[in-house]
């Protein structure tokens, strides 16, 4: 944990953990030892009980330890946005592991059972997150599979059709484009009873992408129209809370990368712009991502722009090392890789050299 950059101290927390009902008709208050991750670089304390597990009478798991699985997914979440996935991936998966040894060595009513898996398939799918945008995709499927297994075994329809669309992402990302098509519209099948229309805009987006990956123009524009109505019916009390990051620069920042997808590069720097500018200071890692997007097509659309993409690819430079993400390198490595054919541009020239100066020492 020290290597990753983590200040693990013992910490006695009291939590007012509700009474669970033993097999006698007793009630206890289960006792479990519980670890602080601190993490520094976000200023974000979140406890979660995670205590090695011995030989001896079973453990009583009550709302406590399921509000507090709930509770690492969100601090998880808030330090990913701003900070990204690098230092935070190993702990998250060592969190997840103690969750499902509770899920099966403890003991707990039939209703903390269910709350406790479908928190579980949650936090799943965030340590999957990490795990896509730390490069490992194979790991981030499996995370997936995981997680829609759980939903359907705790009947979480919210749960279901969030492993479904982070299943079509990463389809999409693998290049797979039918595959990322027929997961989003599985996700919106599960969404539609959930009464947010803001989450089925977000699967109508992922269908897009899939889309747009295969080439077919009307079928991403239908799908993009889909998701912008929906989207305009607003916020809804019945919003997951892990929604948060689709806000309306997110929505223009999907539009543009699959834009860009189509070949259709004016209209995604526009897009992408337009995301950075939606965005505000929030999001950190996403916001440097389509930064990285907007110096990419000034260098590839019909008529380059060497010093606009150089501006951009100068403020995406700029997020490291306080945003670690593998995504973000390679999305910088792109960006090279656009620049390389105008290296007799002087400024693109001393980009290139400050970009490998700070990859080197990421």
């Amino acid at each position: 944990m020290a290597e990753l950059g983590f200040r693990i101290a013992p910490i006695q927390l009291t939590v007012n953990a509700p009474a669970v009902m033993d097999t006698a008709g007793a009630t206890e208050v289960s006792d479990v030892e519980r670890r602080a991750f601190l993490l520094d670089s976000a200023g974000v304390a979140v406890a979660l009980p995670v205590g090695t597990w011995q030989p001896g009478p079973s453990r009583k798991i009550g709302m406590a330890e399921v509000r507090s699985v709930d509770q690492f997914v969100q601090g998880m979440y808030q330090h990913d946005h701003d900070h990204g996935s690098a230092q935070l991936r190993r702990a998250a998966t060592e969190v997840l592991h103690s969750a499902y040894r509770w899920l099966q060595d403890g003991v707990y009513s039939k209703e903390t059972g269910e709350r406790l898996r479908s928190a579980t398939g949650y936090l799943a799918i965030a340590v999957g997150w990490l795990s896509f945008d730390s490069g490992r995709a194979a790991e981030a499927r499996s995370l997936y599979n995981e997680a829609l297994s759980s939903a359907r075994i705790a009947n979480d329809r919210g749960l279901e059709a969030k492993a479904f669309g982070s299943l079509s992402l990463l389809a999409r990302a693998s290049g797979h484009p039918r595959e990322a098509v027929s997961a989003a519209q599985a996700a919106q099948a599960a969404a539609r009873t959930l009464g947010s229309p803001r989450l089925l805009a977000l699967l109508w987006m992922r269908e897009a992408g899939g889309w747009a990956l295969a080439g077919d123009r009307a079928a991403t524009d239908r799908a993009m129209v889909q998701a912008h109505t929906l989207y305009a019916q607003g916020m809804r009390d019945d919003d997951p809370e892990w929604l948060d990051f689709f806000h309306p620069g997110e929505l223009a920042g999907l539009e543009a990368l699959y834009r860009a997808h189509l070949g259709q590069h004016d209209r995604a720097v526009a897009g992408a712009e337009q995301a950075v500018l939606l965005h505000g200071e929030r999001f950190a890692r996403n916001r440097a991502l389509y930064i990285t997007d907007v110096a990419v097509q000034h260098a590839v659309r019909d008529r380059p722009d060497p010093e606009a993409a150089v501006e951009a690819a100068g403020r995406a430079l700029a997020f490291l090392p306080e945003v670690r993400s593998d995504r973000l390198l390679q999305c910088l490595q792109n960006v090279a890789g656009a620049l390389q054919r105008h290296s007799r541009n002087s400024a693109v020239a001393d980009w290139l050299e400050e970009y490998r100066t700070a990859v080197r020492s990421a």
